[in-house]
């Protein structure tokens, strides 16, 4: 009886409490915070009790947007706190009554009199979404430590990269930038995965940016540092594949008063090796009828950057600030293919042996002066920036060809071919960009961007003759390209409802872009020019169904101009029988693109799917003709109109505290009208690829990271590309007081990584496989000194959202 009427006792004590809980009022408090530029992530949003304020009645951090909400608050007076490390801390009273309460924008300052022994251990998102896209953070990935960016894209949710380095969105190729600039670096190789800061993926730019982005944009974003004091990082790794493998980098840095000094340098020495396999049928052809190939390959490739910057900051509103990349690359390619031709009874027709010796040297040179503007009014803004780069690419290559016969004897006497293809590139970048209200709900965009790009590539082909080498005349000449794009953009952005709790973003755009180029061969066997001016108009708007949920459906008409390559007419000849060359004739594609997206976040969880529709005319795909000579010629082409439709979905979750993870899958179906060329071309084509980043924290400073990969076998205009997939592991541990870690990396786990292709057309049918050395092992050690970095060279945090 007595502990019967304890419970009771307390019973009745609950519900009390319950009732006089349940009984008081409540509201919520929301705002902003920014840095008079650019919203605030990440910010300590504490809400203490005016008359004690040892206790916290409520806390929140600021999301991608700088947006913060505390809900069910009990009405009173309160005092409301603002923290972020390297921001001065405000404090500022606030009377929470009966309706919601906005406190508008906070802007905070600088703190530039941090203690140069702090340490910033804020959270990074791995993958912070933006209404354009997302945000990867380099830091967050640990299972690329040695790599290049290419490796880096391949751990990246719904990008596509090959085993041949091919970089896909969305199913075509995107356009690439470098700290938001076109650069002469194309080749993904050339970029370490050390110096990398963010990868931003934009799937539907807007007016805003370049029209020659049909799938999208990748902005590869390097590492800079503007952290008060002395400070920096190095790393230092090593491993093998087939062969050996070494990486390092260093970064320092100074930022004192006004200015910023920061200099870094990496590096990335490797062998690799890697196997070719082809079997061809040219179905009328009675004596190269069969062909069977066989290639071994043995590289070894060098890669150096080195980065410098100069900011100054007279006052709070004007920075200017100076950029310089220096880039060397190098790659020593020995290479031996063996070739066995038979008739169409399976007699024997001929068999040689192929050996090239390539020598590519490459040197590239960036200069970047940038100027940024802020005003009393946060919203108000202008930067400006001008950018040269300037590359240099020499390739030589010795080859030998050996002749047999049916019985492995040599025929003759070793046929010697000496080639050279030296080219010279700058690219230059004029932009302005200036921002303003025009009304408390809309914001005008509106700038300028010139690039100018001038190539010369000279290609030169010499047999020996009597002891010299004489130069082919018809298989040698020079190709001069020269372009001028001036784009002018304006785009209206506004809203309804509040600043703090809006309903609906609208997004209307308009670029209109003057394309001038010309192109031409020293024979003038080939010369085209080309003057027009094309607009390209953009149009979105989101409904924001909660603040962690909304809609969105958008528009813009895109472009795809032929890049260098598949423009340069010269015909590769290292494989006689596989050739391939550029096409000056190709016009570019048009593309009209409609797109809707849904995301929702929960707490451990969050979900964004994207449907998309294309249409484009003028559509460039890569086509093998057969030669008379028994050779297939592969040359880019305009094979009439495409329709492409797809699902793109990304999933993030955290169940445990110890695990977290990233999902993506791609889907994209085409139809292809290519009647223009041939009836034979693939008409209809689905494919998928998907991708899973799994984080776990298996114990205190230990972090490991695996990453699986599958690209289902896709379609190409004559056929369809083999299935790719491999897994890829990194592991790190923290040493000491966490300033140093020590990291193992797995790349290609189960040694499943390889490309290829099956052809059937009415005139052949061709087979090939490439398998590189990709199954690798490197361990790294990274030490920093001083203060982390803003992005850290060492940390890397794991939380997916």
């Amino acid at each position: 009886m007595k502990n019967w009427m304890q419970k009771l006792s307390l019973l009745i004590l609950f519900f009390t409490i319950s009732q006089f809980t349940f009984g008081q009022k409540t509201s919520s408090v929301k705002g902003t915070i920014s840095d008079g530029k650019l919203p605030i992530e990440f910010v300590d949003v504490i809400l203490k009790k005016a008359n004690d304020t040892t206790k916290v009645a409520s806390f929140a951090v600021t999301d991608v947007s700088g947006n913060f909400a505390l809900d069910n608050v009990i009405l009173g007076e309160y005092q409301l706190q603002f923290k972020l490390i390297g921001f001065k801390t405000i404090t500022q009273k606030i009377k929470i009554v009966d309706a919601p309460v906005s406190i508008g924008t906070v802007v905070l300052q600088s703190d530039t009199n941090l203690l140069h022994d702090v340490v910033v251990n804020s959270k990074k998102k791995q993958i912070q979404k933006t209404d354009e896209g997302f945000i990867f953070n380099a830091v967050s990935n640990i299972s690329q430590s040695g790599g290049t960016a290419t490796d880096m894209l391949k751990s990246i949710p719904t990008v596509a990269v090959d085993a041949e380095g091919g970089i896909t969105l969305r199913g075509k190729s995107p356009m690439i930038l470098i700290n938001g600039k076109n650069s002469a670096i194309t080749n993904m190789d050339q970029i370490a995965a050390s110096s990398i800061e963010s990868i931003e993926v934009i799937s539907n730019p807007t007016a805003k940016y370049d029209a020659n982005a049909e799938s999208g944009i990748i902005n590869i974003k390097l590492k800079k540092n503007n952290q008060s004091g002395i400070n920096g990082a190095a790393v230092l790794g090593g491993g093998f594949g087939a062969k050996g493998r070494f990486n390092s980098s260093v970064l320092l840095n100074n930022k004192e008063g006004k200015w910023n000094f920061g200099i870094g340098y990496d590096n990335r020495f490797a062998g690799r090796t890697k196997e070719i396999k082809s079997d061809r049928t040219n179905f009328f052809i009675d004596d190269e009828h069969y062909i069977k190939q066989h290639r071994n390959d043995e590289r070894t490739e060098g890669l150096q950057n080195l980065k410098f910057n100069i900011d100054f900051s007279p006052n709070e509103n004007n920075t200017f600030s100076f950029e310089a990349l220096g880039n060397l690359e190098s790659q020593d390619n020995d290479e031996t293919l063996y070739t066995q031709v038979n008739t169409s009874t399976d007699e024997f027709f001929s068999n040689n042996k192929r050996h090239s010796l390539e020598l590519e040297r490459s040197k590239v040179a960036e200069l970047a002066f940038n100027y940024d503007r802020k005003f009393s009014d946060p919203k108000k803004s202008l930067n400006a920036s001008i950018t040269s780069s300037f590359n240099k690419d020499k390739e030589n290559t010795d080859i030998d060809t050996y002749n047999y016969d049916q019985y492995n004897q040599q025929i003759g006497d070793v046929y010697l071919q000496r080639t050279h293809n030296y080219e010279h590139e700058n690219i230059s970048n004029a932009i302005v960009n200036y921002g303003l209200p025009i009304s408390e709900k809309t914001m005008l965009e509106t700038g300028y961007k010139g690039t100018f790009r001038f190539f010369k590539s000279e290609f030169e082909t010499a047999d020996m003759v009597n002891g010299d080498y004489v130069i082919d005349p018809i298989a040698s000449n020079t190709f001069d390209y020269n372009e001028q794009i001036n784009a002018f953009y304006g785009m209206l952005n506004s809203f309804s409802g509040s600043a703090e709790n809006p309903k609906w973003k609208y997004n209307l755009g308009l670029r209109a872009e003057n394309v001038s180029n010309t192109g031409a061969t020293q024979t003038n066997s080939d010369r085209f020019t080309n003057d027009y001016i094309k607009f390209f108009p953009s149009a979105s708007a989101q409904l924001i169904l909660a603040s962690d949920e909304f809609v969105k459906i958008g528009y813009s008409k895109r472009i795809n101009r032929p890049d260098l390559d598949q423009l340069n007419p010269f015909v590769d000849i290292t494989d006689v029988l596989n050739p391939h060359s550029g096409n000056p004739y190709l016009k570019p594609e048009i593309i009209h693109i409609a797109e809707m997206s849904y995301n929702k976040d929960w707490n451990s969880y969050s979900f964004s799917t994207n449907a998309f529709y294309r249409n484009a005319t003028n559509t460039i795909r890569p086509y093998g003709e057969l030669q008379d000579d028994g050779s297939v010629l592969l040359m880019p082409k305009n094979i009439g109109s495409t329709i492409t439709y797809g699902l793109e979905t990304i999933f993030s979750l955290k169940p445990f505290s110890f695990y977290d993870a990233n999902i993506s899958l791609t889907a994209i179906q085409q139809n292809i009208d290519a009647s223009n060329i041939g009836a034979d071309v693939v008409k209809n084509a689905f494919s998928w690829y998907g991708k899973i980043i799994n984080n776990f924290v298996p114990w205190n400073g230990g972090k490991l990271q695996i990453i699986g990969n599958y690209n289902a076998p896709l379609a190409t205009p004559q056929g369809k590309r083999i299935a790719i997939y491999n897994v890829d592991m990194g592991f790190q541990q923290k040493l000491g007081k966490g300033n140093a870690r020590l990291g193992l990396v797995v790349t290609d786990m189960f040694n499943t990584l390889e490309s290829g292709y099956k052809n059937n057309t009415a005139l052949f049918s061709a087979n090939r496989t490439n398998k590189s050395d990709t199954r690798a092992l490197m361990v790294t050690f990274a030490y920093s000194f001083k203060s982390d970095f803003k992005e850290k060279l060492l940390e890397n945090q794991f939380s997916t959202e």
